[in-house]
């Protein structure tokens, strides 16, 4: 309920009615919210960016719209009075990743200005501003509510009084162990992967072929090869350290970094514009290649690992020491931990897909059959074997197993409940004043019209 609140400011909206199109007027002021206007033109630069965002909305546009603007000032006043500050290095780093998507969606800057009817450096302003008055709406949220806590007491209480089709479900849960390694590369493999950059860097400087060409072409970055190569504006901390290390050190556009290796693969990397701490670049990435036969030869030998962890010759536990490359897991007794919740605990749909196909038909304490995945983290092929440690089935929250589920959805409650009355609190305090043309709705929260 609280998330919902706080969702519900950011501003993700429909196209506005036909009846609105069709006027005239170029601006006009339709809501006032204390001494802040908010104007219609605003109304419609929202709805241009929300065209890409695909996130329905409940109600009519028109009055949702300009309600969440309104709701959104009431908060920004709050925090200049509280004097409630943005990280401008976050705002900055997220400004510059939604103006990369812009332009992957739009197809290129030039289309992006045209779109929004205005250059690219007046819709990164507009962009700055929206994201900093988010960031700062939301500091703001979590201040107003920090005062809210729960004990064991007032959790008790709560679930007592939920209706029975109130209390929520939990989906069915699973902890796993892990041992997984990736079959090794041929040191031929990785060197004719050097080779092909080489290739593509002498094509660049000699001037037969563009990089962004090459890119398109043979990246197997997919996403950003879409784009030429192209990733964007970007801080250091956006990039691994040894991609980093040589992409800001490049300073000639025309020339070609050297063969960078990173967990990823193999890069090239080209300058295209530095801007103060950011780089605009773009680069090709290759991978080397496992081998058929020496994914079969991994196979096996986690196949006689998991024949000697089942007959008790070894603990799965000493199977992850002696073999195991997973680094994230290695530590800790190959447990999986989810990066989502901070716990060792994972709904089916939180698992990397070929794990989740996997563990759905094991029972607790069966090891599976070896199998090959993507690593979510290196991005690499690897082989691996799971363990089920633990299944919750799915079933209604109840306070022996779910106690912390329900003391955090008490707490948004609660939460939900205050910034409610907060904001009804600020309608009687402030002047409002909406147009008629504009008053015909349904508010979320009622009293904007007095």
């Amino acid at each position: 309920m609280f998330s919902r609140i706080i969702s519900g400011l950011f501003l993700v909206l429909f196209p506005l009615a036909s009846s609105f199109a069709q006027q005239n007027i170029i601006d006009e002021v339709i809501w006032i919210v204390g001494d802040e206007a908010i104007l219609r033109s605003e109304v419609e630069q929202q709805r241009l960016r929300a065209q890409y965002e695909g996130t329905p909305i409940s109600g009519d546009p028109y009055c949702v719209i300009p309600e969440r603007i309104a709701i959104q000032k009431l908060y920004l006043h709050q925090a200049q009075l509280d004097s409630i500050q943005p990280n401008e290095s976050t705002v900055m780093n997220n400004v510059d990743m939604q103006m990369n998507y812009f332009i992957t969606q739009i197809g290129s800057r030039e289309k992006m200005e045209e779109y929004f009817g205005k250059n690219i450096v007046a819709i990164r302003e507009e962009t700055r501003e929206m994201l900093r008055n988010n960031q700062i709406i939301q500091q703001m949220q979590q201040k107003l509510v920090e005062h809210i806590k729960s004990t064991p007491a007032d959790v008790r209480r709560f679930y007592r009084t939920l209706p029975e089709d109130s209390i929520p479900i939990v989906p069915a849960q699973v902890e796993l162990q892990i041992i997984s390694f990736q079959p090794p590369i041929p040191p031929s493999e990785i060197e004719a992967v050097k080779d092909r950059l080489r290739s593509f860097t002498e094509r660049v400087h000699s001037g037969t072929t563009d990089f962004a060409i090459l890119a398109r072409l043979y990246s197997e970055d997919t996403e950003s090869a879409k784009r030429g190569g192209e990733l964007g504006f970007r801080g250091k901390g956006n990039f691994v350290p040894e991609f980093a290390n040589v992409a800001f050190n490049l300073s000639d556009p025309k020339r070609v970094s050297r063969i960078v290796e990173t967990e990823y693969g193999f890069h090239i990397i080209q300058l295209i514009e530095k801007r103060g701490d950011r780089i605009n670049s773009r680069h090709i990435l290759l991978k080397p290649k496992v081998s058929l036969d020496d994914t079969n030869k991994a196979i096996k030998r986690l196949d006689s690992i998991a024949n000697e962890i089942r007959t008790g010759k070894m603990t799965f536990e000493q199977g992850v020491i002696y073999f195991s490359q997973d680094k994230n897991t290695a530590m800790n007794a190959g447990l999986m931990l989810n990066q989502a919740s901070g716990t060792s605990k994972f709904e089916y749909k939180d698992l990397p897909q070929e794990i989740a196909k996997v563990v759905y038909s094991m029972n607790v304490g069966e090891i599976s059959q070896p199998f090959v995945m993507i690593d979510p983290q290196s991005n690499k092929e690897v082989v691996a074997l799971v363990k089920l440690k633990s299944k919750v089935e799915t079933h209604k929250a109840n306070l022996t197993d779910d106690y912390q589920l329900l003391k955090n959805f008490y707490e948004e409650s609660k939460k939900a409940e205050f910034l409610k009355n907060w904001i009804a609190k600020k309608q009687r305090e402030t002047y409002i004043s909406i147009d008629p043309a504009w008053q015909k709705c349904e508010f979320e929260f009622p009293g904007w019209i007095k």
